[in-house]
């Protein structure tokens, strides 16, 4: 799933904005940039963001909206270099014959006497933080879950036309195998031409040609795999992985409905199914 979150907080003297943005991936995939002196911290926040996101690819940044003094830089006194201009100065002054004063002011203009530059950074630690991570967390789930529940609404519509069918499959079965019954029993009948007929061998024969059409077993599967994952997405906990197994499960009770057929409506309620299942699938990317 999508979502969005930021927070604000005071660290080392400095303000900082932490911004956590989160996109589909099949894993959790974390991306993470910040200025230097917070990029030791990094299986810290792994670790931190693995309690709130079970996958997804996370990109997190953090950035100083008012920086620390240690931040603005320091001026520096390059004595050796005050020393030196001071020792060119006077040798120009002999060399031209200059009388007066080298004054301070003089020899701090000269280049690279003085130079502003920056300490070692802010002192930061860990526990600075965390807490305006757990809070750019705590809103980016919030928009998460509320693109979960539009998208758990639509996984149970699916469910809904995807059990429909399979109702509509399971009323129409034992019609199927007693018409397949009588269509045997005329075929053979027309074959004998009159002739007598092994009444138990034409049984024996029905009954395996209703064991190998029937199936009752697949539908029943069929239905508990639905009933699994209606179970799965009313429950609060990550359900993507499993709904995901559930899927290729359903996939294969389809698949096996299919080859059972024999039925021109079966078929067609089959195929009907297929389309909703790779629907139901596609939206299972988007889920946590």
């Amino acid at each position: 799933m999508t979502g969005f979150g930021s927070a604000e907080g005071i660290a080392a003297g400095g303000k900082l904005r932490i911004e956590i943005k989160s996109v589909n991936h099949r894993f959790f995939n974390l991306s993470f940039k910040a200025p230097s002196e917070f990029l030791p911290f990094e299986l810290e926040l792994r670790e931190r963001l693995r309690r709130d996101f079970d996958r997804g690819h996370l990109s997190v940044s953090v950035r100083w909206i008012e920086t620390p003094e240690s931040r603005l830089g320091v001026v520096r006194l390059n004595v050796a270099r005050a020393e030196e201009a001071m020792a060119r100065l006077r040798e120009l002054q002999t060399a031209v014959g200059i009388q007066g004063e080298i004054t301070l002011d003089l020899i701090a203009r000269q280049p690279e006497v003085f130079a502003i530059g920056e300490e070692d950074g802010p002192q930061v630690e860990w526990l600075m933080l965390e807490p305006i991570v757990i809070e750019a967390s705590a809103h980016c789930r919030a928009m998460r879950q509320r693109e979960g529940i539009e998208l758990v609404r639509e996984l149970v519509n699916r469910l809904g036309a995807i059990r429909s069918r399979a109702r509509s499959i399971a009323s129409r079965a034992p019609e199927r195998l007693i018409r397949e019954r009588d269509r045997l029993r005329g075929s053979v009948a027309l074959l004998l031409d009159g002739r007598p007929l092994d009444r138990d061998r034409l049984e024996q024969e029905l009954a395996l040609l209703a064991d190998k059409l029937d199936i009752t077993e697949e539908l029943v599967r069929f239905q508990a795999h639905l009933d699994a994952c209606r179970a799965a997405l009313g429950n609060s906990a990550p359900a993507g992985k499993q709904l995901g197994f559930l899927a290729q499960e359903l996939g294969r009770e389809i698949n096996t409905i299919g080859s059972k057929a024999n039925d021109a409506a079966i078929t067609q309620q089959v195929i009907l199914m297929k389309g909703e299942l790779e629907k139901f699938r596609e939206q299972l990317e988007n889920l946590e």
